[in-house]
């Protein structure tokens, strides 16, 4: 399973870490929102939880491929989420997010949970 950036704040919150990978642009997305003193701790944390996964060649190629058939039904995401739901189909996961923007995604092959 792949968790987006939603669930990886909960979890934060929350201080429980359930299995799971998350992709390089979700590490980025929760950094960037922790003060600069904690963000390397913080990041140390999600990588000990989490493994993380880059933007490997597959994870670009099903990106531009949801990117044409969005912009093709002028329904675009932002590019991080695309690029966090190209990952999970790449590592043919499914993702666990709150964001109900995903959901777009699924007639397209993306699993939600």
């Amino acid at each position: 399973m792949i968790l987006d950036t939603s669930a990886v704040i909960e979890a934060l919150k929350g201080g429980e870490f359930e299995a799971g990978r998350v992709s390089v642009i979700t590490l980025i997305e929760v950094l960037r929102g922790i003060r600069p003193g904690k963000r390397e701790r913080t990041k140390r944390l999600l990588e000990e939880a989490y493994e993380v996964v880059d933007v490997h060649n597959d994870v670009v190629l099903r990106y531009c491929a949801l990117y044409d058939k969005l912009k093709n039904k002028g329904e675009m995401l932002p590019d991080a989420d695309l690029l966090i739901a190209a990952t999970a189909l790449a590592e043919e996961e499914s993702l666990k997010t709150k964001d109900t923007d995903f959901e777009r995604l699924k007639p397209l092959g993306l699993q939600l949970e």
